[in-house]
């Protein structure tokens, strides 16, 4: 029961609604950071939901449509590729939590956040280093987060099929980088996150 720790404790204090928020895709070269927000009901535990780096592909599949019909209230939240670089992938990182939060159907009154850092939001939040392997909820909300962003990024693989985006979902591997090289990047990359490689081609 150690994953309802936080929960518990939060409840404890007299709060009726706590959420747990995690985003996906800070580190990629493409595509917007996704986050997502879950209550789940007090003392819920939904086999398999764990910190969603650590689960198959296959798994965060099924365990999405679970959390979805068996939380309470999810939300996710986007902030797009012209938001990463107006404001810096912190921060619209954190601009996609407080989306999330706010598209709960229910108003959480307390927040349990992901990292070291929490959204401005308008009700109390504790921030959770390592939380989505720590906190139910914040487990839930990775693995929400998680499949959203790699759907979208698969549907951006039809639109701009040169990059082969479903194999990568926009992360610096070795393929994305040969691809990008190859056809320049795309309306969908992160100019500011693609000045080192462009360079170092560049200069080699």
């Amino acid at each position: 029961m150690e994953l309802l720790e936080f929960e518990n404790s939060i409840y404890a204090q007299g709060f009726s609604a706590v959420c747990g928020v995690d985003e996906a895709g800070r580190g990629p070269l493409a595509g917007p950071v996704c986050a997502g927000a879950v209550i789940l009901k007090k003392g819920q535990i939904i086999e398999g939901v764990n910190d969603s780096k650590k689960l198959s592909e296959k798994k965060r599949d099924v365990l999405f449509d679970i959390i979805k019909s068996e939380a309470l209230a999810y939300g996710i939240g986007w902030a797009d590729v012209e938001e990463i670089e107006e404001i810096n992938i912190l921060n619209a990182a954190m601009l996609a939590m407080k989306r999330a939060v706010e598209a709960l159907s229910i108003k959480p009154d307390f927040a349990l956040i992901d990292g070291n850092k929490t959204p401005i939001l308008n009700i109390p939040s504790l921030a959770v280093v390592k939380g989505d392997s720590r906190s139910e909820s914040i487990a839930a909300a990775s693995i929400l987060a998680k499949v959203s962003r790699d759907r979208l990024m698969i549907e951006l693989a039809e639109k701009y099929p040169e990059y082969q985006f479903e194999k990568h979902k926009g992360y610096g591997t070795k393929l994305h980088r040969e691809m990008l090289l190859k056809y320049g990047p795309c309306e969908v990359h992160r100019p500011s996150f693609l000045k080192k490689i462009l360079k170092a081609n560049e200069n080699g």
